[in-house]
């Protein structure tokens, strides 16, 4: 009786834990401990394969964050991005945002098919994009944060989703914000997730546009450093070059820090959608100031986002899969 008793209150005690550091989601929690039982060494093995790929491309580390970024951003984190084409399913690899430009997928797979081989069947797609965000950004410089976990797979994909609820680099101030509404993200959230930014790299087509007479005088965009104009011009011409990379943070192109909000107070944005915090939106504007003299409480404010944004209609308990294959949905 006392053992049972004991067991009794351990459970209760455990439970009470999960849900202190649980987020509600529609029909069930996701919290840290999700695997620790049924695959106890998952979050180790996340973390070797991404540790690995970054070793081998630093770049692959944003490429990583991005990924969940825009998983998260269409019906929510359910890993319907690395869904390829196949019977009823279009693929939002197709979509503007994606093509010739979202990339990890292989990295995913190398996760999964370890996982696979150490407990099968057990930790899904979403998860493991969770994971790999945050690893990606730890090995980069930046924060940690306990990822909640417990998400399961979706069983389709939406391109016109993808299409239309990312936000693009060449928005307006409040379409962008009014996406990340739509999302239970805030205005503090947006700043501080753009600071992702801080590593990775754009297309010369996604910003080309600022660098060519966009106002009708001949000159820059007016919000652009000219000088630093002049620098971009050299490598991305009016035409072609539209794959030319360019460093979204040019001081520390690859280190997670808060070059990225020095940038802008310098007029030094790549993308039009990074500049506009600056010069569209007063709240906006002091967050950037904020940041960029206070690299620990971008830090702080990045990991809560990240946690809040990785919160964003995740399928649980009875509601998607578990995918064997993270590209394809169980038949």
């Amino acid at each position: 009786m006392a053992q049972s008793m004991s067991f009794l209150i351990a459970v209760t005690i455990l439970v009470y834990a999960q849900l202190c550091f649980a987020h509600k989601s529609n029909g069930g929690y996701l919290y840290p401990q999700f695997y620790d039982r049924s695959c106890p060494k998952a979050k180790e093995i996340v973390n070797s394969v991404v540790a690995e790929a970054v070793a081998r491309e630093p770049r692959m580390a944003a490429s990583l964050l991005r990924l969940h970024f825009h998983d998260c951003f269409v019906k929510g984190c359910d890993a319907s991005i690395l869904l390829d084409n196949g019977g009823s399913i279009i693929s939002e690899k197709r979509s503007i945002p994606n093509r010739n430009s979202a990339r990890g997928f292989e990295v995913i797979d190398e996760i999964k098919s370890a996982l696979e081989k150490e407990c099968p069947h057990t930790v899904s797609c979403a998860d493991i994009m969770a994971l790999a965000a945050k690893d990606s950004t730890v090995l980069s410089g930046g924060p940690s944060w306990e990822v909640p976990l417990g998400r399961r797979d979706s069983r389709g994909a939406s391109l016109s989703g993808s299409n239309n609820n990312i936000p693009a680099p060449n928005n307006t101030f409040q379409t962008i914000l009014t996406k990340f509404k739509l999302k239970g993200l805030d205005i503090v959230d947006l700043v501080a997730l753009s600071g992702s930014h801080t590593i990775g790299n754009a297309r010369c087509t996604s910003f080309r546009q600022r660098l060519y007479n966009p106002s009708g005088n001949g000159q820059a965009d007016f919000t652009l450093d000219q000088s630093y104009a002049a620098q971009l011009r050299t490598q991305c011409p009016r035409s072609g070059g539209d794959q030319n990379l360019f460093f979204l943070d040019f001081i520390t192109p690859t280190k997670f820090d808060n070059s990225y909000f020095k940038d802008l107070l310098a007029y030094k944005g790549l993308l039009s959608s990074d500049q506009i915090l600056v010069t569209k939106n007063q709240q906006s504007l002091e967050l950037v100031k904020t940041y960029a003299a206070n690299n620990e409480l971008f830090f702080g404010q990045f990991a809560k986002s990240m946690i809040k944004m990785g919160n964003i209609s995740p399928l649980t308990v009875l509601r998607g899969e578990i995918r064997k294959n993270c590209r394809t949905i169980n038949y």
